[in-house]
Formats: C-alpha cells, structure tokens, sequence
C-alpha cells in the first residue's frame, strides 16, 4: 500500500512539473548584427556594420564595436569591412557565375549529346553501308546493277556445249575448243564469277562496293562482245570453207608444186614465141 502512494505521487510529480515547464516560453533571439550579417551574405545590402561605434569626446566608447570592426578587431574583419562587396548573390557574384558556369556546361553538354548522337546515327548508316547483310536494300543497286549483272547469274558455271556457251553451233563450239580458246573463255568467266561473288558477300564501303560492280560489268561485257565476235570469225570461216568446197575451180589443184622462177620464164618466151 506504500509503495502505491509513491508511485501516485511520483506520477503527480511528473505531470505537475510537466505543465510548469511546458508554460515557459522560447524567447526569439534577434539580435540586429546577426541579422545585418545575413543580409550581407546574400544579396540584400552591403554596409550596417553593427554594432555602431560611439564615441564620447572623440573617445570610442562602444568595445562591441573595437572589437569587431574598430582598433582591436582582427585584421581579417577590418579587411572584410573596408574591401569590396563579395556578395555571392549579386549579379557578379560567385554564386550567379556559378549559376551561368553551369548554364553553359548545359549547353555544351546538349552540344556534345548531339553530336554523339549524330555520330551514332553516322556509324550505324556506316554499318548499314558496310555490311554485305544489306546489300540487297541499296537503292543503286536496285535500280541499276542488280538488272545489269543478272546475266551473269544466270550463265552457267561450266558451261559444256555450244548451248549453254551461247555459240551459234556444236562446229564452233568444237572449233574454239580445238584451238584452246573454250579453256581460256572458262578461265574468264570465273574470275568474273568470283569478282561477282565477292562484291556480293564481303563486308567494306558502299563506294569500293559499287567500283567492284562496276569493274564486274565491264569485264562480263567484254566477255559477251569476245564470245559474238569468236561467234562471227567462225561463221565466217566456216562460210569460207564451204564456198571453197562447193566451186571447185576455186579449189587449188590436189598435186599442185609451184614452178621455180627458170621454169616461169621458159614458159612465157613458149607463149608468145610465134607472135613476135
């Protein structure tokens, strides 16, 4: 039962002391120097250099003020008070040149953004230009290379008769192969192919790309033009032949000798020796 009554008077105690303390007040502390500081420090004003001196017959009373501003303040805050005004929130201050600093590193930032972006975007066109992946989407070669080189996909890899070398027929066709020329012609024809084949599957630059097209194109249609000019020359002789076959007076005799210069002369002095 004791210790009940002390327990209840201690609780009392505390709720008592509670009140009383919290009835007091905070006082504001407002103390004009500070507050002249802080104008100081930011934009406000530059001057108030509390706390004032007081003099009394030329005599500086006030040693607030000694202290801090006058005789025996330190050096640094008579420095501070007699220099210029180092507001870091005027329009040259610190603070606004660190505002336009940062500013300009935006700036320079977008700058620098764009410019990676537009090197990004040169490099991925770059790839697409390089890569033998999308050749096939180029527009020049759409338009133009990929009608003018069909041909050559479509002739055959080893061509073995008069057809599928484009001769006129199998005479020809014997007649070039006899003389060594179908091998030399094959020969051509797969470097051509291969030519062909590298442009089509080998990374590099869009314009060494098209140079090796146009290359390919002028030696097929070298090729085209040697095979219709072998294609004529062989008519040709071939026509030959048989007008040589069929009109025998222009065929020359089977046991024909050509005579010597003595015999050519007796037999013209046999010709014309009963005329003169």
């Amino acid at each position: 039962m004791e210790n009940l009554l002390k327990k209840i008077s201690l609780l009392q105690f505390l709720m008592i002391a509670g009140s009383v303390f919290g009835q007091v007040s905070v006082k504001r502390l407002n103390d004009p120097s500070i507050v002249a500081q802080h104008k100081r420090m930011v934009f406000q004003d530059w001057g108030d250099w509390r706390p004032y001196p007081k003099y009394f017959l030329g005599i500086q009373t006030n040693f607030a003020y000694a202290t801090v501003w006058g005789m025996w303040a330190p050096k640094i805050n008579r420095d501070y008070k007699d220099g210029e005004d180092i507001r870091p929130l005027i329009p040259t201050g610190v603070q606004n040149q660190r505002f336009a600093q940062l500013k300009f590193q935006e700036e320079e930032a977008k700058k620098i953004k764009a410019a990676s972006d537009t090197i990004h975007k040169r490099s991925v066109q770059d790839f697409a230009h390089w890569t033998s992946a999308t050749v096939d989407a180029d527009p020049l070669w759409l338009l133009y290379y990929k009608r003018m080189l069909k041909p050559i996909t479509e002739f055959p890899d080893t061509p073995q008769n008069f057809i599928e070398w484009r001769l006129k027929d199998q005479q020809t066709f014997e007649t070039l192969s006899n003389t060594g020329t179908i091998a030399r012609l094959q020969e051509e024809l797969d470097l051509i192919k291969e030519k062909y084949t590298m442009s089509r599957s080998m990374d590099m630059p869009r314009g060494k790309r098209f140079l090796m097209y146009h290359e390919t194109l002028i030696k097929w249609r070298k090729f085209v033009r040697e095979l219709r000019d072998y294609n004529n020359k062989t008519t040709l002789l071939t026509d030959y032949k048989n007008i040589l076959k069929n009109h025998s007076n222009y065929a020359l005799p089977p046991a024909w000798i050509p005579a010597s210069d003595r015999q050519i002369v007796q037999s013209m002095m046999n010709h014309y020796k009963h005329k003169y």
